[in-house]
């Protein structure tokens, strides 16, 4: 979900031109969820297997990755690893609303109301540890690399950004702005449309790009505030205080510099079961890695077959066309070296 920082926010609007030859690290749990939402058919059933499994995400993860790829852009995909201990009640309500909305689904089938069932289906979304073994499998096999977080794969990518290993960070969220990402890009993984959740249809997305320090210029305030203005509003890892939004947050930072002195200001107590200096200091240096390698290579051709044609029942015809389309491309990727080298007998 995030921080709901979109009413201060005042994103560039980018075309994908301006991304040509930029590595971008991308939220890969951020982009698998949109694709399990959204890659659906009939009533808002999910793309399925011969035996049952569900191959939305790999549908989607195929022929994004191959057009980000032909647009000239590196993706470098972030998984998450173990969430800290105060997610466990983020994850406990976003369970309970899956629940509600899989019995809302069904109830709006039985009774023929494919427009609520289709509005529902989007929000049963469900990432398991098969589904992410087997993206990581696609991956490889297309020659695009991924990186393992040891926590949150937000602030892996915000770190691998800072550090200069990627030009930004990708990703729906605001996160990765709070974990210290110098740049956000958004709307990189959505094929150009997003959903109305409460009725068909679509309206149409651009690419946009946030700078960190533009950002909190315009704010006039510091990275550490920022921080600050989310855990008073709510994050995955605490409840905010009622009734402050970002506008509201952005006025008591400003006003009293700082979580501590807005919270006084107040008269609220933090929640005892929740430690908020912890949450901070989990935004400001959070658990990453510096072990992984950005390679780009051509894709495994034969692999790729047997992977998503045989075992997962994908149109032959569209993975070739999907491999010719990587093959065709991968010598735009600066420093990915050359297809002759590769493909030569």
């Amino acid at each position: 979900m995030g921080v709901p920082l979109a009413k201060l926010v005042r994103p560039k609007k980018i075309s994908f031109t301006q991304l040509r030859g930029k590595a971008l690290a991308i939220d890969a749990f951020n982009a698998i969820y949109q694709f399990l939402a959204l890659i659906r058919r009939g009533p808002g059933i999910p793309l399925t297997d011969r035996e049952g499994r569900v191959t939305s995400h790999l549908n989607g993860l195929l022929f994004r990755t191959v057009r980000l790829i032909e647009l000239g852009i590196k993706p470098v995909y972030v998984f998450d690893g173990p969430p800290p201990d105060f997610k466990k009640r983020t994850l406990e309500e976003r369970r309970a609303v899956k629940e509600k909305a899989e019995r809302e689904w069904i109830e709006a089938i039985a009774r023929g109301d494919f427009r609520t069932a289709w509005a529902k289906a989007v929000q049963t979304s469900r990432l398991t540890s098969d589904m992410a073994s087997d993206a990581k499998r696609l991956l490889d096999l297309m020659g695009v690399p991924w990186v393992q977080a040891p926590s949150e794969g937000e602030a892996q990518a915000a770190h691998m950004a800072a550090r200069g290993d990627v030009w930004a960070a990708a990703s729906q969220d605001y996160d990765s702005l709070l974990f210290g990402s110098p740049r956000l890009v958004r709307n990189v993984t959505i094929t150009g449309k997003k959903y109305y959740r409460k009725r068909l249809g679509y309206y149409r997305l651009e690419p946009e790009l946030i700078v960190l320090e533009e950002l909190l210029s315009s704010l006039g305030i510091s990275r550490e505030q920022l921080v600050d203005m989310a855990i008073l509003m709510g994050t995955d890892y605490n409840e905010g205080v009622k009734g402050i939004g970002p506008v509201k947050a952005l006025k008591l930072i400003r006003q009293y510099g700082s979580l501590d002195g807005a919270l006084r200001a107040l008269g609220v107590r933090p929640d005892p079961n929740i430690d908020l200096k912890a949450v901070r200091r989990f935004f400001l240096d959070p658990p990453v890695t510096e072990e992984y390698e950005l390679v780009w290579r051509p894709p495994d051709e034969e692999g790729l077959i047997e992977f998503l044609c045989e075992e997962r029942d994908f149109s032959k015809k569209r993975v070739l066309t999907a491999i010719d389309r990587l093959r065709s491309s991968f010598g735009s990727l600066e420093g990915a070296g050359s297809l002759e080298d590769y493909w030569s007998d």
